[in-house]
């Protein structure tokens, strides 16, 4: 389809329309030199831009905002070191199967002039090491065509980190506008059908004496706003409904099962115990789960009988695991059809309940030994958390503890950097988390070590008046690593640093801030939180338990 002269734009203006065409309505990012020209269009398109202070700020806000919305998070930045920042980011995008997009100018020529601001000698390859892949666009039709590859693959494959890059000088020349959106854009990508295996698995499932569900990340998505298609943990507790199956949920997939349901072992899959218990079974289904070491914490899953993988990877289905039916599918087609098969009726339980509730308070009782008096803290702030509150933690022996014993009434309402296991992920995803929800409640989680990686970002949320609590575990050291040391009988070294007074900080940021002294006035402070009208620093020690 031709173009007229009167919609010829600089490039960097064009991509900014075309993102916003694309849904786009939040990009987080820093200007700078190089990618001035990215800037050119951003309010004109009509969308929100979020001034990061860092750019894995940026990252993580973008990472946030994807997880929180459903939909891809976008980051301008820089040439060379802008790039270099939010590789961090990337790569906990990429481990933790998020859709973010990067978009970053690069010099016209690097080769056979040397001595560039911001120059690296492979800034593309370089990229390509944390995420899906990384391209460069040398053409306005190029950049078009890898942007909506990004967006397509975003949709029709398990969601990855990927990264455009565009020359400094063809960012600034004038080009048609993006081509039109297709009219099937939008429509379920996904190729494979998951009903044609659930029916395969369903006669194992019909024949086992003791089925287990392992329910993962694949499943969840943030609870609807709008009233739309039920959530995806109301099929999957149909399905432990009516097939008297049990399940454990990885720590993605936590709020998929009813906290109180008699089948749900809960997020303690990491658990040495599970192992016996999945033994014990003759039949272990895992859906949307890569049953990786951090989901584990051992080398092998222990299942004792039949195992059956359902991911939408196919590298998945082939990994150390061995699984013995493989299914390549969208785990929630998957569960659709496996109720297809099912009776409507509930059908009678195939594991003791009696045994489960047992096993959950063994459970719940080692992660307290391991690390004491922060499950009575949980306990304390999930009465009063606000049942849509969604929350972005860091890693710290808080999140650690929270991640197992906390009751989330809804899937896709905790989000942690779990594969990469990166710091400073909290504040800033909680940022990009609430720029998706702005009406709904967002709560950032962080260690006092860990914040100081991104707490400059802080700048960032009170601009934007976001009523972030910011729950701060402050134990005075890098306590889980102290511990780990002692563990390997060394003497503890450099676990100990300098922290500031992080309400004094906060505040010379404009944020508000309070240390209450009992479980109750915690909670109180988180409630007085979300009424406000910029951040609040909620500092907690190991005195209030």
């Amino acid at each position: 389809m031709g173009q007229k002269d009167e919609a010829m734009r600089p490039l960097g203006a064009q991509i900014s329309h075309m993102l916003k065409s694309r849904g786009v309505d939040v990009i987080f990012g820093i200007p700078g030199v190089h990618n001035v020209e990215m800037y050119r269009g951003i309010e004109e398109a009509g969308i929100t831009h979020v001034l990061a202070r860092h750019e894995q700020g940026a990252g993580f806000m973008a990472d946030g905002y994807a997880r929180a919305s459903g939909k891809p998070g976008v980051a301008y930045v820089i040439t060379g070191p802008g790039l270099c920042n939010i590789m961090t980011p990337l790569g906990q995008a990429y481990s933790d199967s998020v859709s973010v997009l990067t978009i970053s100018s690069c010099l016209d020529e690097h080769v056979g002039h040397r001595g560039q601001l911001h120059q690296m000698k492979d800034q593309r390859a370089a990229a390509a090491t944390v995420c899906d892949w990384s391209e460069e666009a040398r053409t306005p039709r190029a950049a078009y065509d890898l942007i909506d590859r990004a967006f397509t693959e975003f949709e029709s494959q398990r969601p990855r980190s990927k990264h455009i890059q565009v020359p400094i000088g063809l960012l600034g020349t004038m080009a048609p506008e993006a081509p039109e959106i297709s009219q099937n854009y939008e429509d379920d990508l996904r190729r494979a059908d998951g009903r044609i295996g659930a029916r395969e698995v369903s006669y194992f499932l019909e024949k086992a004496k003791k089925p287990v569900f392992i329910f993962g990340g694949g499943l969840t998505t943030p609870k609807s706003e709008n009233g739309g298609m039920p959530p995806n943990e109301l099929y999957v507790r149909d399905l432990i409904r009516r097939s008297g199956a049990a399940a454990f949920m990885t720590y993605a997939g936590c709020g998929l099962l009813e906290a109180d349901n008699p089948l749900n072992f809960g997020t303690y899959l990491g658990r040495s115990e599970s192992k016996r218990i999945l033994n014990d079974s003759d039949l272990v289904i895992a859906i949307g789960t890569e049953l990786s070491e951090c989901d584990l914490w051992r080398d092998e899953l222990g299942h004792g009988g039949i195992l059956a993988r359902v991911d939408i990877d196919p590298e998945v289905l082939v990994d150390r695991h061995r699984a013995d039916i493989k299914v390549l599918a969208d785990g929630l087609q998957f569960v659709w059809g496996l109720l297809e098969q099912l009776p409507q009726e509930a059908a009678s339980p195939k594991w003791d309940e009696a045994e489960i509730a047992a096993a959950k308070k063994r459970f719940l009782a080692e992660a307290d030994a391991e690390r004491p008096g922060i499950a009575v803290i949980c306990a304390a702030l999930a009465d009063v958390m606000p049942e849509d509150a969604m929350i972005f933690s860091d890693m710290t022996q808080f999140a650690y503890v929270a991640k197992e014993v906390w009751p989330m009434p809804f899937s896709g309402h905790w989000h942690h950097p779990t594969g990469f296991g990166t710091l400073g992920y909290a504040l800033p995803a909680s940022i990009g988390g609430a720029m998706a929800r702005r009406d709904a409640p967002t709560v950032c989680i962080a260690g006092d070590y860990g914040f100081q990686y991104t707490v400059q970002e802080l700048g960032a949320a009170v601009e934007m008046k976001l009523p972030i609590p910011i729950l701060l575990w402050d134990n005075h050291k890098l306590k889980e690593i102290e511990d780990s040391m002692v563990e390997s009988q060394i003497a503890p070294n450099a676990v100990v640093a300098l922290n500031p007074d992080f309400c004094k900080l906060a505040e010379s940021y404009g944020c508000l801030a309070t240390e209450p002294a009992t479980l109750e006035e915690l909670q109180d402070a988180l409630s007085k939180a979300f009424d406000a009208d910029r951040p609040t620093m909620i500092r907690m020690t190991a005195a209030l338990s």
